[in-house]
């Protein structure tokens, strides 16, 4: 894989990616985005890539035939990923129309394409968090976003497709360059900045019996596990369905402050709040990645446990200055 296209270039995993290619040695890199007057161009600053191109544009060029690019692979990681959004209308658009178009445009190129699904596919959990084909058919998402991600997945496994690409469902992603994701940055970066203004962490309370204040579970897993990955799916273009992408073991919301605190030398200091309004009755209790799929694939390397992630997080990119990957030459 010698050329290949990133959508969502720009964007926190999409620009891990460019900094790990870049490290693979490939820089004849096409990033796909829509910048506007966000942050995210700062993500692109210590990257090596071919061009950029606005993904309005692109998807004009995909629908005419006339993309001038011409790449080995698409990654597609570019959407709407906010879990908050409301128009449901943009989403389908961009996050189902959008991901159907390249898709079938790259499989009769044959391109190998690999995209981004995600673990809000799965709901509220009661079905399992499986990756097997069955259990996707079946999910209930909980919010627009979800739906909208699983729209694809469905059309893929129903179509045939999903034998013939690669799939991530990606569970509670951090790490460098997702500084400019506003409301929807990961705990670990929210954390650190509220650590370092208040002193204390802010969790939410919990609502269920079964789970105290501040043990809600999740599966966190670190940016440069996720970009690891995604360059082993690039380099086996054999391997093909819809994976999940965590490191399959869940933890507290508890655990996380902890470890962020433990990184900054700091004794914990937590506070529990109620939850919003708008989260209640659409919130993910529990999420854990069943990942036997990916490893029975053939994927063997291990994932950095929480803490060892938050650690290098916090002191190499966030204390530093909440600096980008690629910024300090790693």
């Amino acid at each position: 894989m010698k050329r290949i296209v990133i959508t969502g270039g720009a964007g926190f995993i999409g620009s891990a990616l460019v900094w790990k290619l870049n490290r693979e040695g490939i820089r004849d890199i096409l990033i796909v985005d829509a910048l506007g007057s966000s942050d995210k161009w700062k993500n692109l600053v210590p990257l090596n890539y071919t061009d950029y191109l606005h993904k309005d544009i692109f998807i004009r060029q995909i629908r005419d035939n006339a993309v001038a690019f011409h790449p080995d692979a698409v990654v597609h990681l570019g959407a709407c990923s906010s879990t908050t959004e409301r128009n449901a209308d943009y989403l389908i658009d961009n996050n189902f129309h959008y991901t159907r178009a390249v898709a079938d445009w790259a499989h009769y190129k044959g391109i190998r394409f690999v995209y981004a699904s995600s673990a809000a596919t799965y709901g509220d959990g009661s079905l399992g968090f499986s990756d097997d084909d069955g259990v996707s058919l079946t999910l209930r998402p909980l919010n627009m976003y979800g739906y909208s991600k699983s729209l694809f997945d469905l059309y893929a496994l129903r179509t045939g497709l999903a034998e013939r690409i690669a799939g991530l469902k990606f569970f509670n992603v951090f790490g460098p360059n997702e500084y400019h994701k506003g409301d929807m940055i990961s705990m670990v970066l929210r954390a650190f900045r509220q650590a370092n203004e208040t002193g204390s962490i802010r969790l939410f309370e919990s609502d269920r019996p079964e789970y105290g204040h501040g043990d809600q579970k999740r599966d966190f897993v670190y940016v440069k596990d996720c970009v690891d990955v995604l360059w082993w799916l690039l380099q086996n273009p054999g391997v093909n369905g819809i994976f999940n992408l965590g490191t399959g073991e869940a933890r507290t919301w508890n655990a996380l402050a902890a470890a962020v605190f433990s990184a900054l030398d700091r004794p914990a200091s937590i506070e529990y709040v109620p939850m919003p309004q708008a989260l209640q009755g659409k919130y993910q209790y529990f999420t854990e990645a069943r990942m036997e799929r990916l490893r029975k694939s053939g994927y063997d390397a291990p994932f950095r446990s929480l803490e060892d992630s938050v650690r290098d997080y916090v002191a190499g990119y966030l204390q530093p200055g909440e600096l980008n990957l690629g910024a300090t030459g790693d």
